[in-house]
């Protein structure tokens, strides 16, 4: 079990000196919850650095923050066979080799490993120059990357205290997520605002995600004119994956990026996937929520653990995807309407952690500085 968040009164104010490296990528997932590490750290005058992939991606999220960014190569390692495991390998020695020599051209105190497979050489490459590493892990089990990287890191903060971490010399911290700090202040009547509809009807959020979610777009779309009897609906689908659908009261985003704290706020009910970042926001906000997680035939299943671990301790209401359909979906809404105070009782008694801060603790600590 990880340990209680240790209390570092003492930390120094001033990090001018201090020197950090983040690593990260492959999904918003991976890079949003170090965003508030790294203002913090700023905040007190640390230089912080950022290492992800080429894709653009996580350099895109990153465009507003006062940070170097440096791509590096990083390679996938599948749990199946498949011949892209041969070459990724190579892009992996690669992405080892780049960090190396950044490691040294940088020359961080600290590196802080946010999860994806681009952290796997950057964590390597620290460990060999001995620069000690924090890891993230958002998941109620850690998944491949933040398995490789474990061997390497000094501390492992997770955001759930019944994190099964197993045998590891790393410190195990519970820091839960950080969230931006729009997030956690949210207004409900600028949301509604934003989405230009009143307080007619109760607002029905419905997410899959940075990169959208098909099963849930199809079973949305299909179910409007039910859902639009009861509800204003804002439809957060993937990029590229709008439909040609217009009704009064159904909202349509690709994704959301300014406002969604507001948004999320003015959110009476959510239905969404059961990624640990998405779900720790909705359990922090204490939002009823139905949750549909991604199957096992398309992941690890650890969307299928993190929605078990919620419905079991009352936070969530959970249907899995193979049993996502439109009766589904009224029936599960119905149902967090009629046990809504108890939902809503249950997620009061959530854990909220200062999550930032409780990180920022333990990269200091580390930094010696």
């Amino acid at each position: 079990m990880p340990s209680a968040v240790a209390n570092h009164a003492t930390l120094p104010e001033d990090l001018v000196h201090l020197r950090l490296l983040v690593v990260g990528g492959g999904s918003a997932g991976h890079v949003l919850p170090a965003l508030p590490v790294i203002a913090q750290l700023q905040a007190r005058g640390a230089k912080v650095s950022y290492v992800g992939t080429y894709s653009g991606l996580e350099q895109a999220l990153l465009k507003n923050e006062d940070v170097a960014f440096y791509p590096i190569s990083a390679g996938k390692l599948r749990r199946y066979f498949s011949w892209q495991n041969f070459t990724d390998l190579f892009r992996i020695l690669r992405g080892v080799t780049q960090a190396w020599w950044l490691l040294g051209r940088i020359k961080p105190d600290v590196v802080f490993s946010k999860g994806g497979f681009v952290s796997f050489p950057v964590a390597l490459a620290a460990w060999l120059r001995r620069v000690p590493v924090v890891a993230h892990e958002s998941d109620i089990t850690p998944g491949l990357a933040n398995r490789l990287v474990l061997p390497f890191t000094k501390t492992l903060c997770v955001s759930f205290p019944q994190t099964q971490v197993g045998e590891t010399k790393a410190k195990v911290v519970h820091t839960g997520t950080p969230l931006r700090q729009e997030m956690l202040h949210g207004d409900p009547n600028t949301g509604r605002e934003l989405l230009g509809i009143g307080t007619d009807k109760p607002l029905l959020v419905v997410t899959g995600g940075s990169l959208g979610a098909d099963a849930l777009n199809t079973v949305i779309r299909s179910s409007l004119p039910r859902l639009l009897e009861h509800y204003h609906v804002l439809h957060v689908c993937g990029q590229g994956k709008l439909a040609d659908i217009t009704a009064a009261g159904y909202l349509q985003k690709e994704y959301v990026g300014e406002g969604w704290g507001d948004m999320l706020a003015a959110a009476d009910l959510v239905v969404s996937r059961a990624g640990a970042n998405a779900l720790f926001e909705l359990l922090t906000l204490a939002k009823p929520n139905l949750l549909v997680p991604l199957s096992a035939k398309a992941s690890r299943g650890d969307q299928i653990q993190n929605a078990a671990y919620a419905e079991q301790a009352g936070y969530s209401l959970v249907v899995q995807e193979d049993e996502f359909d439109a009766d589904a979906l009224m029936q599960g809404l119905a149902q967090l309407e009629q046990h809504k105070l108890q939902f809503q009782q249950a997620l009061v008694r959530f854990e909220k952690v200062d999550a930032a801060t409780a990180i920022v603790d333990e990269l200091v600590v580390l930094a010696g500085k």
